[in-house]
């Protein structure tokens, strides 16, 4: 037997081993899998945290809502909101949920100051008479608006938590809204 034979004896199984296709198809789905978990896992995140996202912002313009239709609340009755926020938010948790509600006044020369303010915890978060900043579209000069704010810590699910910076996987959802008193032109509060 020559060199030439015996170099084609051997090339033999290697060509049936080149040409041979089994098993592509569970290689690729080894390399794409994890790839596709984390975008599935990813949109599933996604797609919680905009719930939670939405329900914030429902939730502190509902609250809102019922206020700006009262003549006059008091402490008793903004210690109820909790409450309808976490209503709004069911089946997700709320724990750590602030809601604070400020009553602001506006002079003739659009210059709003704290008419009265409440915090979910009792405290007073702002001082009767201080300065607030209210968006310009909405000061108009002699009215009154009810600001609510309202953030509620997000914890990210993180399936891929060594792909996050370290302290990234809880975010702070936060949302504030003011509106104008429905059924007169200022509400107050005597106890606040």
């Amino acid at each position: 037997m020559g060199r030439k034979e015996l170099a084609a004896r051997l090339c033999v199984p290697l060509r049936r081993v080149a040409r041979d296709e089994r098993g592509i198809g569970a290689i690729e789905f080894a390399i794409l899998f994890p790839v596709l978990l984390m975008l599935y896992l990813g949109a599933f995140e996604l797609t919680i945290g905009l719930s939670v996202e939405k329900r914030a912002s429902r939730s502190a313009g509902s609250i809102a809502d019922i206020l700006t239709q009262q003549s006059s609340v008091s402490k008793t009755l903004l210690a109820t909101m909790p409450s309808v926020a976490s209503a709004i938010f069911a089946p997700y948790d709320t724990t750590g949920l602030t809601l604070k509600i400020s009553g602001i006044q506006l002079d003739a020369s659009s210059n709003a100051t704290v008419a009265w303010s409440w915090a979910q915890d009792g405290s007073k978060p702002y001082s009767t008479g201080s300065t607030v900043t209210v968006p310009s579209n909405i000061a108009q000069p002699s009215t009154f608006l009810v600001r609510t704010e309202l953030a509620i810590p997000y914890q990210l699910i993180s399936f891929g938590s060594d792909f996050l910076p370290a302290g990234s996987s809880q975010i702070t959802i936060s949302r504030e809204y003011f509106y104008r008193p429905r059924t007169n032109t200022s509400i107050s509060c005597a106890d606040c």
